[in-house]
């Protein structure tokens, strides 16, 4: 069975690691089970995600597919794209064959996702570049993203406010759609048949179990916690985090509890 586990408030909290994690990864890759890693974080690059599960004790080299991936699917190679985003956007875009941009407008599309350095001229950039017929793409549409500190603005809050300003919305790439989706199957390699999505936010993880035909795993350990159940979509096994999540499912069967 194939296992997509999302990252932030499943496997970490910003810099932290979620104890039992590793252990909980082990344990399904001892029992025969594949694990990837699916993360609408669009702002780092493949590598540093990689080498963060590694310092937490995961090996994770190619199993990880981020929401900047699924929206470079989506460009053609030698088109060239506005980036409003992170450095994940940009490697994306390169590993596709595009051509990233900062400044430029006329361009085949722009592509939106978290990164702090957001601001009006950035705002105004991809307003511009998309009255002027530029693909709209967001890598996510999460209104929020997961610290230790509690939620901050995510990369779809920053979608929205281009959205507003040019009275559209965009195409989005990252999980609950299907670019991510199509992403997940290329990668599994198994037609992701048959597996579970364990993830923190119901209306994208829960979304996306849907999507790929799996199971969904909900944790208490990021966006959601027990004071917000029943959520919707419903899950079909709860746990306070990942370790426990896996100990339900591998010794007792998924059972639904919400």
């Amino acid at each position: 069975m194939t296992w997509v586990l999302d990252l932030d408030g499943v496997v970490w909290l910003g810099d932290e690691p979620i104890a039992g994690s590793a252990e909980a990864v082990a344990r399904l890759r001892a029992a025969g089970e594949t694990v990837l890693f699916a993360t609408n974080n669009s702002s780092a690059v493949v590598g540093d995600q990689e080498a963060k599960l590694a310092r937490f004790g995961i090996a994770a080299e190619g199993g990880v597919l981020t929401s900047a991936m699924a929206g470079a699917a989506l460009v053609e190679p030698g088109q060239r794209v506005l980036v409003c985003g992170g450095p994940g956007v940009v490697e994306a875009l390169e590993q596709r064959g595009a051509v990233p941009v900062r400044d430029e407008t006329d361009v085949d599309a722009l592509m939106v996702g978290f990164h702090r350095d957001f601001d009006y001229e950035r705002l105004r950039l991809a307003a511009e570049a998309v009255r002027r017929g530029a693909r709209f793409i967001a890598t996510n549409d999460d209104a929020t993203y997961p610290t230790p500190e509690g939620p901050i603005p995510g990369g779809g809050a920053i979608a929205a406010a281009i959205a507003y300003a040019v009275g559209r919305p965009p195409e989005v790439a990252g999980k609950p759609h299907q670019p991510m989706a199509d992403l997940a199957r290329a990668l599994s390699g198994d037609g992701v048949a048959g597996g579970i999505m364990v993830g923190d936010r119901p209306e994208t993880d829960g979304a996306f179990a849907h999507t790929l035909g799996y199971r969904f795993g909900l944790v208490l350990s990021g966006v959601v916690g027990p004071d917000d159940l029943p959520v919707d979509p419903a899950p079909d096994v709860v746990a306070a985090d990942l370790a426990s999540l896996v100990t339900d499912v591998l010794d007792g069967g998924s059972r639904r509890s919400a």
